[in-house]
């Protein structure tokens, strides 16, 4: 046998591969994660194979035994990985035929390394969504539990972070539900796609053997196989859908992030964050940083940076398969784990947020957050709209000069701005009122966030967007 001869694949090479080209080219050092996928995988294709009468019942037999041996290797951390043998695929397969011989030679009949693998990458995503998905749940379910328990919490709503009109904290918690709700329906929506079967497209035509696609499919939880065997080993589609996802999802934490440490700053102070979520400081001992939202703001940013990795790996490539798509494997690997790490410690840390009950209603009062009330009780009165946003605008400025809200101008100035005020108009300058008043369909009142505590929870647990 020539040097060459010693890779699997070795029998047209007539030298060695140079020792940093083998380290440069292999994959071991990550895709190794994907070996219980891969012997998934290949239990499915060996099973298939037998039904075929391409492999007898013993070959299938001793073929299913030598890889549940080296799964047990593997989970137990004993399993001897070695570079030179290049993937998970070659490392599995070489030591599958070192425990059962020339059984574990044919096991490759049929199929490449090609839809091997995009096989292997389809199955671990898969229950990695599955996993994700019940971390986003979790932290929806925390957003519902805060926004039930506010759902009278009267604080400040902002547009330029300006103080705007009131709210309640029970309606912006539920904001950041309505936006994972999203996230948890593109998520499935990625996984249904996701879900079709590369395997039996061996390296880009098919095969000469009389496999059944829809047998191996089926074994493997699949819902359909991959149409085109081209595109079934060079689609990465899969994996740019799930990090433009993931990016996404990301920003929401990342906008999130923003207001936590924005409202657990002492110029806001709207929270109390656990002291398990934040860190101090090395020199001033008054600190607590909220170490936790702003790592997810940062990791934001890395995620966005796998989707552009990915979408540049693809955008030059020809058909079918290239090694460029190698490279396929660590971005995604890292964007699960960061997205992962995220979405646990934002379910951990939702519902064990405190808010600071008086300072959110006090910032609510302070900022002249319900100027658009008193408008509105003018066009009430019969004063046209722009009139009324004109009477409002200059009250605003006396109450500015007066270093008072509108709330506290007497009745006697407030009717300086327009004879339409009477008594009555207090009650529509506080913001319990104010709020309660906004009792529609998606609005702030009270009544109307309890409503929607009760229709996310339907909604969550039937998978509704």
């Amino acid at each position: 046998m020539s040097e060459g001869g010693a890779k699997l694949w070795g029998g047209r090479f007539t030298e060695a591969t140079d020792a940093f080209v083998e380290r440069f080219t292999a994959s071991i050092g990550f895709d190794q994660r994907l070996a219980r996928h891969d012997i998934a995988g290949s239990r499915a294709h060996a099973t298939m194979l037998a039904e075929q009468g391409v492999l007898t019942a013993e070959e299938r037999d001793a073929i299913l035994a030598g890889l549940g041996e080296i799964e047990a290797a593997i989970e137990a951390g004993s399993f001897p990985w070695a570079v030179e043998l290049e993937d998970v695929h070659m490392n599995i397969e070489a030591r599958l035929t070192e425990r059962i011989g020339a059984a574990g030679k044919k096991l490759h009949t049929g199929r490449s390394r090609n839809d091997q693998v995009a096989t292997d990458i389809r199955l671990w995503l898969r229950d990695a969504i599955d996993a994700l998905d019940v971390e986003l749940v979790r932290l929806c379910e925390g957003l519902l539990a805060q926004a039930e328990a506010n759902a009278d919490t009267i604080m400040p709503g902002f547009t330029h972070l300006q103080t705007a009109q009131p709210v309640t904290l029970g309606h912006h918690f539920l904001a950041w539900f309505e936006m994972l709700l999203r996230d948890r329906s593109r998520l499935q929506d990625c996984r249904k796609r996701l879900n079709a079967c590369p395997l039996g497209a061996a390296a880009l035509a098919g095969t000469t053997f009389p496999i059944n696609r829809e047998r191996t499919a089926a074994l493997l939880g699949f819902d359909r196989v991959v149409e085109n065997s081209l595109d079934a080993v060079s689609d990465r589609d899969f994996a740019m859908e799930f990090t433009a996802w993931a990016s996404i999802t990301m920003v929401h934490l990342s906008r999130f992030s923003e207001e936590l440490i924005l409202w657990a700053s002492a110029q806001f102070a709207f929270i109390d964050l656990p002291d398990r979520f934040c860190t101090g400081s090395s020199i001033m001992p008054q600190k607590k940083n909220p170490d936790v939202p702003e790592l997810v703001r940062g990791k934001s940013g890395r995620v966005v940076g796998h989707l552009m990795a990915l979408l540049m790996l693809m955008k030059g490539q020809p058909l079918a398969y290239n090694k460029d798509n190698q490279e396929d494997k660590e971005p995604l690997f890292d964007c699960v784990d960061t997205l992962s790490d995220c979405l646990r410690a934002f379910a951990d840390m939702v519902p064990a947020l405190v808010p600071r009950v008086a300072a959110l209603r006090e910032a609510a009062i302070s900022g002249f957050a319900t100027a658009t009330d008193l408008a509105d009780y003018l066009v009430r009165a019969g004063l046209p709209f722009r009139d009324a946003h004109e009477v409002v605008g200059r009250a605003v400025a006396h109450a500015v000069t007066a270093e008072c809200d509108l709330a506290e101008l007497s009745l006697e100035t407030l009717q300086g701005f327009s004879d339409r005020i009477g008594e009555d108009v207090y009650a529509v300058l506080t913001v319990e009122g104010s709020v309660a008043a906004r009792d529609h369909f998606g609005a702030t009142a009270p009544s109307q966030v309890r409503a929607a505590v009760a229709r996310g929870r339907e909604r969550l647990a039937q998978g509704l967007l």
